[in-house]
C-alpha cells in the first residue's frame, strides 16, 4: 500500500540534478616564451570534409568567394599585364587563385599561396598550398618569422620566408597565431540539421518493414525466420508464414512519426545556419523567394562581401605590393528606398537602414 504520509513529500531537485546550459571555455593559441613557437593546420582535413560533404555550407562559401572576386578588378595597365601571366599550377588565373584562397580562408581559417618571383624580384606566379603542409613559426612576441612546408609525416621539406607566402587569415582573435574557421561557430547547427534528415530517412525506410509477433521459443527456428524475413524484404518478395494469424503470429505495420515536426525543425536549423554564417540563403541558392525578401537579403550581405573585398585588397598591397580595386556589385539601397516611397504598405526603411555606416551618424 502506498505511503500517504505528507511528511514524506520530496522534490525532484531540478536545481542540482539538472545542470544549467554552459559553453565550454576557450583559450587563445598565442606565442610562448620560447624562441620559436609552432602551429599546425591539424583540423584542415576535418574542415575539408564538411566543405566537401555539406551542400549548404559548400554553396554558401563558394557564393561568398564569387561575390568577393567574381566581378573582376581594376588596376593599372602595367599591373594588369603582370597579373595576366599568373597561372598557378598551369591552368589557373589570378582571379581563380584568389577565389580558391578565399574559400580555404573561410573554411580553414588560413590559406596560403607560394609567391614566386624571377631574379629581378618581379612577381611571376602564385601557387596555392595545401594547408596541411604549412606550419606557422612565430617568435616569442607572436611575429611570424617563417612558414615551414611539411611532408605528410610532418617533416620540414623547406622553410619559406614571410615574403615568399601570400597568407590570408580569417577572423584572427586577439594575439592568436592563426585564423579562425567559419565552421567552428556553426558546426553544431550543421550536425543537428543533418542528424534530423538522417533520422527521418531511417524512419521512412523502416516504414516499409513490419513488426512480427511470433509464438515460438525455438531459437534456431526464430533465426531461420529472421533470415528469411530479411531476405524477403531485400528482394521485395512476399514471405509466407505457416500458422494462424493472431494465434501463432501477427504482423504489425511500423508507424512513421508525423513529418511536419521534422520539416519545421530542419527548416529552422537551415535558417539559423545562414544567419550564423552571415551569408543569406538567397545568395547561396536559387530557392523561391519573395522580391522583398531577396532585396533585404542582398542588402544585409553587402557589408559582408565588401569587407572581404577590402581585406583582400589590403592583403595584396601589404604582401605583394599590388594595388587593385575589386568591382562591387550594384547596391540595392537606392532601390529599396524608392520601393518604400512607392508602396504605402511597406514602411520602416530609413536612410540609415540602407547604408553600411559602421555606427557613424551622418
Amino acid at each position: 500500500m502506498a505511503d500517504t504520509d505528507m511528511s514524506n513529500l520530496t522534490t525532484t531537485q531540478m536545481n542540482t540534478g539538472v545542470p544549467d546550459f554552459s559553453v565550454d571555455s576557450e583559450s587563445i593559441d598565442e606565442a610562448g616564451p620560447q624562441k620559436e613557437n609552432y602551429w599546425y593546420n591539424s583540423e584542415w582535413p576535418n574542415y575539408l570534409g564538411y566543405f566537401d560533404n555539406i551542400p549548404e555550407y559548400n554553396s554558401a562559401i563558394i557564393a561568398l568567394a564569387r561575390w568577393t572576386v567574381g566581378l573582376g578588378y581594376k588596376t593599372s595597365t602595367a599591373v594588369e599585364a603582370l597579373l595576366n601571366n599568373i597561372n598557378g599550377w598551369g591552368e589557373d588565373s589570378f582571379q581563380s587563385i584568389l577565389q580558391n584562397m578565399i574559400i580555404i580562408k573561410k573554411v580553414n581559417g588560413d590559406s596560403y599561396a607560394e609567391i614566386i618571383r624571377n631574379d629581378k624580384g618581379t612577381l611571376i606566379n602564385l601557387k596555392p598550398i595545401n594547408p596541411s603542409n604549412i606550419r606557422h613559426v612565430v617568435d616569442k612576441k607572436g611575429i611570424i618569422i617563417r612558414y615551414d612546408e611539411l611532408s605528410n609525416k610532418n617533416k620540414v621539406i623547406r622553410p619559406l620566408k614571410p615574403n615568399q607566402v601570400l597568407h590570408l587569415c580569417n577572423n584572427r582573435i586577439a594575439n592568436q597565431i592563426h585564423g579562425t574557421s567559419s565552421l567552428k561557430a556553426i558546426k553544431w547547427v550543421i550536425d543537428a540539421r543533418n542528424e534530423a534528415m538522417s533520422t527521418w530517412r531511417k524512419l521512412l525506410r523502416r516504414s516499409s518493414m513490419r513488426v512480427i509477433y511470433v509464438d515460438m521459443d525455438d531459437t534456431a527456428k526464430l533465426k531461420t525466420l529472421r533470415d528469411e524475413w530479411k531476405e524477403g524484404i531485400k528482394d521485395h518478395e512476399v514471405l509466407i508464414l505457416p500458422g494462424q494469424k493472431g494465434k501463432d503470429f501477427e504482423v504489425v505495420d511500423y508507424d512513421v512519426p508525423p513529418l511536419q515536426p521534422f520539416i519545421d525543425w530542419i527548416r529552422y536549423l537551415e535558417g539559423f545556419f545562414y544567419q550564423a554564417l552571415g551569408v543569406p540563403k538567397v545568395i547561396a541558392n536559387s530557392a523561391d523567394f519573395t522580391e522583398a525578401a531577396s532585396k533585404v537579403g542582398f542588402l544585409t550581405f553587402q557589408p559582408v562581401y565588401t569587407e572581404e573585398q577590402t581585406l583582400l585588397e589590403q592583403d595584396l598591397w601589404s604582401q605583394l605590393a599590388i594595388r587593385i580595386k575589386f568591382n562591387r556589385p550594384p547596391s540595392l539601397a537606392g532601390t529599396l528606398q524608392e520601393d518604400e516611397e512607392k508602396s504605402t504598405g511597406q514602411t520602416g526603411f530609413q536612410p540609415t537602414d540602407t547604408k553600411a555606416t559602421m555606427g557613424r551618424v551622418e
